[in-house]
C-alpha cells in the first residue's frame, strides 16, 4: 500500500466503517423508547440493549487489536465486517428482548475485531507526521457524520418501526465489504510475535460483564447486601487474576509497559471519561425527551442535531486549534466544555427552554467532541511501534466502550432506584453522576499541562499537525 492513491482509497473504505458504526449507535440511541415500549422491557433492561453491544465491543477489543497484529490486519478487518452485517440483520428481525440483547453483543464482538483493525491500518499505513494525522482527523469527522445523521435517519425511521433503524446499516456494511475486498490490497503486513491471550480476554470479559450486572442489580437486592458485595468482590478478583496473567505471560493481551506513557494512560482515561458520561447522558435524556416529554423521535433526534453537526463541521479543522494551542490544551478546553454542558441540563423540568438549555447545552457537548475525541486519538496512539499499534488502539477502544457500559450501569441503578416512574428529580441526579465524572476528567487532563512527557507529546503533535 505504498501509492498515495491507494492509501487514500483504504481510508475511504476505513471512513465508512467508522461511519457505519457511529450511524449504528446513534440509532439506536433514539429508538430506545420505541423498544421499550413494544418489548415490554424495564428500563434496567432496556439499558442491555446499549450495555451488551458496548461489552461485546469493549470486552474484546483487546483480543481484536491482538488478533489484527497475529493474523493480519486486512483478514482481521474483512471477517469482522461479514459477520457485523449478518448480526445487524439478525437484530433487526427478532420480537423478543433477550434475543435482540444477544444479536447487539455479537455485533459488538464484530465491531471489537473491525475497529482495531481499521485504526490500526491507518496507523502503519499512513507514517507519523501530517499524512498520518490528517488521515485521524478525517476518520474521526466521519464518525461525527455518521453519528449526526444516525439521529436524524432514527428519527424518521422509528415511526416506520423500531426495527428499521436497525437493519439500516445492514447495505453499508455489505457495500463496505465488497469496496474492501477491491481496495485494501493483499500485501504482506509485518505480524506480530506470539499467539492469542485467550485467559486474559475471557477473564477481563467476564469481569467487566459482572461489574455491569452487579451495578444495574444493586438497587433491586441491594447495595450492601451479601450478593452485591460478593459480586463486586469476585470482579476485583477477576480483573487480580487479569493482571497476573498480563504479567506473566511471555506475550500478553496487554504488555502493562505500554501504560507507563503518561500520555497514553491520560488519553485513555480521557476516552473512557468522554465515552462513559456521554452514553450514560445520551440515555438519560432520551428517556426525558420521549418518555417524560413525550417528544417524537424525530423532535428528539433534532435536539441532539446541533452537537453531532458541530464535532463533522470541525473535526478536520483540528489540525489548526493543534498548531496553535497544543493536544493537550485542547484535551483540557473540551474537558470544561462537556462539564459546562452536563451543568446546563441540570436546569431541566417540565418545560424546557431550547434556546435556555437545550440548544447551549448541546452546543458545549459538541465543542466538547471536537476538541477532545481527535486529540485524545492522537495522543493515545503517538510514539507507539507499529508492531503494537493494534494493541494501543484497541486499549483506546476499549477505554470508551468499557465506559460507557459501567457508567450507564451506574446511571441506570440511579435511575431505577425509586421505581421505573421516572421523575425530574432521578433525571437530575443521574445527570450528576454524568458531571461528576465530567470534572474528574478535567483533572486528569489539566495534570498533562504541566507533565515533562506530555509536553515533549504535545510538541511532537504540533509539528505534524502542521500540514493538516
Amino acid at each position: 500500500m505504498s501509492s498515495s492513491s491507494s492509501r487514500w482509497g483504504a481510508l475511504a473504505v476505513l471512513c465508512a466503517v467508522i461511519f457505519l458504526d457511529a450511524l449504528d449507535v446513534s440509532m439506536v440511541g433514539v429508538a430506545l423508547p420505541a423498544i421499550q415500549h413494544d418489548l415490554g422491557l424495564s428500563t434496567s433492561s432496556l439499558q442491555w440493549v446499549v450495555s451488551g453491544y458496548v461489552l461485546g465491543y469493549g470486552g474484546l477489543l483487546l483480543l481484536g487489536g491482538r488478533t489484527a497484529d497475529l493474523l493480519g490486519r486486512r483478514r482481521v478487518f474483512l471477517v469482522a465486517l461479514g459477520v457485523f452485517a449478518v448480526a445487524s440483520l439478525l437484530g433487526g428481525v427478532v420480537d423478543d428482548g433477550g434475543l435482540l440483547i444477544a444479536a447487539r453483543f455479537v455485533k459488538g464482538v464484530a465491531a471489537a475485531f473491525t475497529a482495531p483493525a481499521a485504526l490500526s491500518i491507518i496507523t502503519t499505513t499512513f507514517p507519523e507526521g501530517p499524512e498520518r494525522n490528517k488521515a485521524l482527523s478525517i476518520f474521526t469527522a466521519c464518525a461525527a457524520s455518521g453519528y449526526s445523521l444516525g439521529l436524524v435517519l432514527s428519527g424518521l425511521l422509528t415511526g416506520l418501526g423500531w426495527q428499521w433503524t436497525l437493519l439500516m446499516p445492514v447495505p453499508v456494511a455489505i457495500i463496505a465489504l465488497i469496496a474492501a475486498l477491491k481496495v485494501l490490497p493483499k500485501v504482506q503486513e509485518e505480524r506480530a510475535e506470539g499467539g492469542h491471550d485467550l485467559v486474559g480476554a475471557v477473564l477481563i470479559t467476564a469481569s467487566m460483564l459482572l461489574l455491569v450486572f452487579t451495578v444495574v442489580q444493586a438497587p433491586e437486592v441491594g447495595w450492601v447486601s451479601f450478593r452485591t458485595i460478593g459480586s463486586l468482590v469476585a470482579v476485583a478478583v477477576l480483573l487480580g487474576l487479569f493482571v497476573l496473567t498480563e504479567l506473566r505471560l511471555k506475550h500478553p493481551l496487554v504488555r502493562l509497559g505500554i501504560l507507563r506513557s503518561g500520555h497514553i494512560v491520560r488519553a485513555n482515561l480521557g476516552l473512557l471519561i468522554l465515552m462513559g458520561s456521554y452514553v450514560a447522558f445520551q440515555f438519560v435524556a432520551m428517556q426525558y425527551f420521549q418518555n417524560l416529554l413525550h417528544w417524537s423521535a424525530l423532535g428528539t433526534a433534532m435536539a441532539f442535531l446541533p452537537a453531532g453537526l458541530l464535532v463533522a463541521v470541525t473535526s478536520t479543522k483540528m489540525g489548526d486549534f493543534a498548531d496553535r494551542f497544543g493536544t493537550a490544551k485542547l484535551i483540557v478546553i473540551g474537558a470544561a466544555a462537556l462539564a459546562g454542558g452536563y451543568a446546563i441540563f441540570l436546569g431541566i423540568d417540565e418545560t424546557p427552554s431550547l434556546g435556555g438549555l437545550v440548544i447551549p447545552g448541546m452546543v458545549l457537548i459538541g465543542v466538547a467532541f471536537a476538541l477532545s475525541f481527535p486529540s485524545l486519538n492522537i495522543q493515545a496512539t503517538t510514539g507507539v511501534d507499529d508492531d503494537e499499534q493494534g494493541l494501543a488502539s484497541g486499549l483506546l477502544n476499549t477505554s470508551g466502550q468499557v465506559g460507557g457500559a459501567i457508567v450507564l450501569a451506574v446511571v441506570t441503578a440511579v435511575l431505577t432506584s425509586g421505581g421505573e416512574t421516572l421523575s425530574i428529580g432521578a433525571l437530575r441526579s443521574a445527570i450528576v453522576v454524568a458531571l461528576v465524572l465530567a470534572l474528574v476528567g478535567l483533572v486528569i487532563s489539566a495534570t498533562g499541562l504541566r507533565s515533562r512527557k506530555a509536553a515533549v507529546v504535545e510538541a511532537e503533535d504540533v509539528k505534524v499537525f502542521e500540514a493538516v
